[in-house]
């Protein structure tokens, strides 16, 4: 993935190591040009996110897609390599694919018929034929080990205990047998590989694999692998390059009469030393469509084109020509009006804030404090549109008046209690001077 980028990428998918008899290929030197992944229509690395919807199909990004692209070339040239990618193959790691026997059957399948040796086996353990002796763990003279095994692919009465699925056996290094033993079993040598070059004089190789190591223990000093020179087009030079076939003719330029049609293909790999690909990627060639009006349209030139439909961003434009031939000559099919799309630089987008939430209760229980509330940012500014302000709000609250040491709550009781007996004698001498008036009863609450 190029970042930052809308959905730009370079890779390889699906590349082909293996040769056609299962061996591996020497080298692959493959140049890379960016894909639109078909997922976002930005058209420049810092491109705000822009979803296709629906999503495109993946292809390469041409240098003709869009004037603001920074691949963008107005004469249609080959679009800018952004990276190579080198595979070459440096070491053999085990056996080849295909060719190695998958288990010890067929291992033992591979081999001459032997001896079958007499053991305790029971009958009801059922094993598959031993494997060939590995080579002996000493390289000199002092005794080593070497071992074989075979797989237990069933037992039938559980009863019975099954022998051993691993056999060893006393050995010394090569050279310090008696018997001559010390002889390899060998593959058939696997099919060339390709040449390392597309061009002129390179190597290949091919292999074969140890099929039984030598009954002595001893290691195989017999080659595996071969190489040798090898030509492809000797008429090819260092500044030759590689290109892909021909892609499908565009459609005719004419609706009528002669016209021309192109067709593309995209460099795959450039010169070895470093210079131009002179191979071309346009060809053309006339095209024929069906014959023309006997009395052709008689028409102006098109207009300039109009000023892009908006300030910023997306829009479109228009051009116009006009009929000039008189209207008993025939109807004129041809176009009179053009449109296309423009872009312009990205309109502004100014910051989008939330409504303010309600104010927090004041952080003291009593005395002067603080309350607080807060507003979330919605959408950030971009392209130079208007920055948020303040997303959090403070206001001065205050409680009751604190209370201070532990006689106090007591104090504040008797004097409210005071206090509405105070309120009471009042009304009860507003009832004698006002018979009328209905009286209010107040109890004391206990202390």
């Amino acid at each position: 993935m190029l970042g930052p980028s809308p959905d730009w990428n370079v890779g390889l998918s699906a590349e082909d190591l293996c040769t056609k008899d299962c061996g591996w290929v020497q080298k692959v030197v493959q140049d890379l040009i960016p894909w639109d992944a078909g997922t976002d229509s930005g058209v420049t690395y810092e491109s705000p996110n822009k979803p296709t919807v629906p999503q495109e199909k993946i292809r390469p990004l041409t240098s003709l897609d869009h004037p603001q692209s920074p691949f963008y070339d107005p004469e249609g040239g080959s679009i800018k390599l952004v990276a190579r990618v080198v595979i070459e193959r440096i070491a053999r790691k085990g056996e080849q694919c295909n060719i190695v026997p998958d288990n010890i059957d067929d291992i033992v399948a591979d081999l001459a018929p032997e001896e079958k040796e007499e053991d305790d086996t029971p009958e009801t353990c059922i094993y598959s034929n031993w494997s060939p002796w590995s080579a002996c763990s000493s390289s000199t003279c002092e005794k080593g080990k070497r071992m074989r095994q075979r797989m237990l692919k069933a037992q039938l009465d559980l009863s019975v205990p099954c022998p051993d699925t691993q056999d060893f056996q006393p050995c010394m290094g090569p050279g310090c047998s008696d018997e001559d033993g010390s002889t390899c079993m060998m593959s058939d040598w696997i099919t060339w590989s390709p040449c390392s070059v597309s061009c002129g004089m390179g190597t290949r190789s091919r292999e074969r694999y140890v099929k039984q190591f030598p009954e002595d223990g001893s290691m195989c000093k017999v080659p595996t692998e071969e190489t040798e020179k090898c030509i492809v087009n000797e008429e090819c030079s260092p500044s030759s390059c590689l290109v892909t076939e021909w892609g499908e003719w565009d459609e005719c330029s004419a609706s009528c009469g002669t016209g021309m049609k192109r067709r593309h293909r995209m460099i795959k790999m450039t010169p070895a030393d470093g210079s131009m690909c002179k191979a071309e990627t346009t060809e053309a060639e006339k095209c024929m469509m069906p014959e023309c009006h006997t009395i052709p349209c008689l028409l102006s030139p098109w207009s300039e084109w109009s000023d892009c439909s908006v300030t910023c961003g997306k829009g479109m434009r228009t051009r116009q020509r006009m009929l000039k031939s008189a209207a008993e000559l025939g109807d004129c099919n041809e176009e009179l009006e053009q449109a296309e799309k423009c872009m312009l630089p990205e309109c502004p987008i100014d910051c989008e804030l939330t409504e303010w939430s309600q104010w927090s209760e004041c952080n003291t229980s009593c005395g002067k404090g603080h309350m607080i509330r807060t507003r979330m940012i919605k959408i950030e500014p971009q392209f130079g549109g208007t920055a948020c302000p303040e997303t959090v709000q403070r206001s001065k609250c205050r409680v009751r008046k604190c209370l201070r040491g532990p006689g106090m709550e007591k104090r504040r009781w008797k004097e409210a209690r005071e206090k509405r007996r105070s309120e009471q004698a009042k009304k009860n001498i507003d009832s004698e001077q006002y018979p009328g008036a209905r009286n209010t009863f107040y109890v004391d609450d206990p202390e």
